[in-house]
């Protein structure tokens, strides 16, 4: 799999292009995951594209800021379904990485105990 294989993702001439580290990060995680197999593109494809139609439903107005969002939420999804982790690890994963980030004093790395 490719980046440039993602329709829409958003880059310019040199790749894609993210706003914030863990837009990049969501990115990197699915394509790894992919190619070690845990699904196949074309699952990742209709699923993303299942998350975007349900977000879209509920009145996002798709101006492009929310995509990697979706990237995440489709991310979360398809890990629990293809039990690569559950929602249960999931939902302790972001718990642990969100008090690391709340005590991790300003302009440090954020790191996991």
């Amino acid at each position: 799999m490719e980046w440039n294989d993602t329709p829409f993702l958003p880059k310019d001439e040199d790749g894609p292009v993210f706003a914030e580290p863990w837009q990049a990060q969501v990115f990197a995680l699915a394509i790894k995951l992919c190619d070690e197999g845990h699904f196949t593109w074309g699952q990742w494809v209709e699923e993303f594209s299942i998350e975007i139609n349900r977000a879209q439903a509920a009145g996002d107005p798709d101006l492009g800021d929310t995509y990697y969002n979706h990237w995440l939420n489709t991310l979360e999804r398809i890990i629990s379904t293809n039990d690569v982790l559950s929602i249960s690890e999931i939902s302790t994963r972001k718990e642990e990485w969100r008090q690391a980030f709340l005590h991790t004093p300003h302009g440090k790395p954020v790191e996991l105990k």
